[in-house]
């Protein structure tokens, strides 16, 4: 991903500095013309605006750890959580630097394809962002979402587990249809249009959350989806599925049901209580 980002920005024309702990790893940039540093200090030296992107937030911290970032814009786009983006925003603060957190939606073959979709959330110093709002979108496209420098890792990963979600649904989808003479090729568009029209959904859930009322604009209550759950674990029985990835959510929202009769009329929405405790 790092050299996916240093190459857009060397195609649109921004001078750069890098380092690598493989040093061989950066040369490619160099022979794009890119300035080789030899420790992470010197990259820091370099440029007021300092990118970021290794393989965790321990990394982070070892690198920088000797470089001097009074003055600097540290722009960190190292996958973690909350946690530690406010505490890396923190550690950045008392090394007089200022600090933005990044959550990157994209694979590198999307970075500097914007046909591709790519995007980044960003959170933490606004005045920083702001003022290299244009450099950031060269890669990929910013979404900047508070000054709470933890939210761009809370965004990242909210989607990404509701996309880890989705891909739960799909396998077992497939095991269902595996040892059948069904073509997964043939089920694939049917399941891809299905996950679609069930994103209608999300908008749904949000407005429930936001207003309290998780009875409004049901379709298809608690009650009703409880009472087909035993559909689902007899099929997936006698297909010789194991039903694990389904498992905990029907358990949930038997839970949500058993709490209170009238729950039945809800929406699924009150699932999200229960994970909140």
């Amino acid at each position: 991903m790092g050299t996916a980002l240093a190459g857009a920005w060397l195609s649109a024309g921004h001078p750069l500095t890098v380092w690598n702990r493989t040093a061989a790893r950066a040369e490619p940039l160099a022979a794009k013309g890119a300035a080789l540093a030899a420790t992470p200090a010197a990259a820091v030296a370099a440029n007021r605006l300092v990118v970021v992107c290794l393989l965790d937030d321990e990394s982070v911290g070892e690198a920088l750890a000797g470089a001097d970032l009074t003055g600097k814009d540290i722009v960190n786009l190292v996958t973690g959580t909350p946690g530690t983006a406010r505490a890396r925003a923190a550690w950045a603060a008392a090394r007089g630097a200022r600090y933005l957190d990044g959550g990157i939606m994209a694979v590198p073959p999307m970075i500097g394809v914007p046909q591709a979709g790519p995007y980044v959330f960003y959170s933490g110093s606004r005045e920083l962002f702001e003022e290299h709002r244009e450099a950031l979108a060269v890669p990929a496209g910013t979404r900047y979402v508070g000054e709470d420098a933890g939210f761009a890792a809370l965004y990242d990963v909210a989607l990404l587990s509701a996309m880890y979600g989705m891909f739960a649904g799909v396998a077992h989808a497939f095991a269902l249809v595996r040892d059948e003479s069904v073509d997964p090729g043939a089920l694939a568009p049917l399941l891809s249009s299905w996950l679609t029209a069930m994103t209608g959904s999300v908008a749904t859930t949000a407005r429930q959350l936001a207003t309290g009322d998780y009875t409004e604009g049901v379709v298809s209550n608690l009650a009703m989806q409880v009472a087909g759950v035993p559909t689902f674990l007899r099929t997936a029985e006698e297909q010789g599925v194991s039903a694990e990835l389904l498992t905990p959510y029907f358990d949930l929202m038997s839970r949500r049901l058993a709490a209170d009769a009238r729950n039945g009329a809800e929406d699924l929405t009150g699932v999200v209580d229960l994970l909140r405790g």
